[in-house]
């Protein structure tokens, strides 16, 4: 049997689009989340409604945890049947493990996994897969695609709205004296993914009205200085407020493209319900 050539595997903090869920090269290993004790895949065992119904009407908050090494060595093996290589894509190694697991599974299995450090989550790395597929279709090596998505992950923006300063600060998040004076002056903090992949209080502003009119001034900025073709509107359960910032976003830059998704339960358990984040990519005009 002739292999086929790339597998594309992920984690569930990436958005997984339709296309991607029914796309028959995508693999997704999901991370767990945890509540007293009990562990739930994300998107499998626990979807994004019924973790916010637990969190309102529990006391405790959520942890959440890479998928185990052996894991990934299984689904690698599998792999190893039907294709010459992958490309892994992950969640920031600085805010997860999944990346080390990843690449620990890859050395048990003995499969050609090439790793991507997304430096992010969510859409930004689904960005990066569609790009590395966009790059397969031009005969393009899995290791030339990795080379070439580890330096495209550095386009990625982002700008987030917490829904949660207590779950945050509580998942390790934030410190104790952003989280006091967050919580006494009553100020909505504009957090961002860095450049290196950590979380970074960006900026702090008094309102969420104010926050989202920074967010897309920063928006207009990127804007004059590199083409985007889409900008990401990522919600916590806030469709309307998604759609109203959507809505903001066709009035100012009517030529842009949006797009609308929600969280995953896995960067729900930090970021909390509520939470807008926006993201882009700044490619070359």
């Amino acid at each position: 049997m002739t292999k086929k050539k790339i597998a594309w595997v992920t984690d569930s903090t990436a958005y997984i689009t339709k296309d991607l869920l029914d796309h028959p090269d995508v693999y997704v290993l999901p991370l767990a989340i945890i509540f007293d004790g009990e562990a739930f895949d994300d998107g499998i065992d626990l979807s994004t409604d019924e973790l916010y119904e637990r969190i309102r009407t529990n006391k405790e908050i959520p942890k959440t945890s890479q998928p185990a090494a052996g894991r990934f060595a299984e689904l690698y093996e599998k792999l190893s049947e039907e294709y010459e290589s992958a490309v892994a894509i992950h969640i920031s190694s600085k805010l997860s493990g999944t990346l080390d697991s990843s690449a620990s599974g890859r050395d048990m299995a003995g499969f050609d996994v090439q790793i991507v450090d997304s430096f992010s989550m969510s859409y930004a790395i689904t960005t990066l897969i569609y790009k590395g597929m966009k790059l397969a279709e031009k005969e393009q090596s899995a290791k030339e695609i990795r080379e070439t998505l580890q330096a495209e992950a550095k386009r990625s923006e982002n700008y987030i709205l917490l829904g949660s300063l207590d779950q945050f600060y509580k998942g390790g998040r934030m410190s104790g004296t952003q989280f006091l004076i967050g919580n006494i002056l009553k100020i909505k903090p504009i957090i961002r993914i860095t450049k290196n992949g950590e979380f970074e209080l960006f900026q702090k502003v008094r309102s969420e009205k104010k926050a989202t009119n920074r967010m897309l001034e920063l928006l207009q900025q990127a804007l004059e200085k590199n083409r985007i073709d889409q900008v990401q509107i990522m919600h916590g359960n806030v469709l309307h407020r998604a759609n109203e910032i959507k809505e903001m976003i066709n009035t100012q830059f009517p030529k842009l493209d949006t797009f609308v998704g929600e969280i995953s339960s896995s960067i729900a358990v930090h970021a909390g319900e509520g939470t807008t984040v926006l993201i882009w990519s700044n490619e070359e005009k």
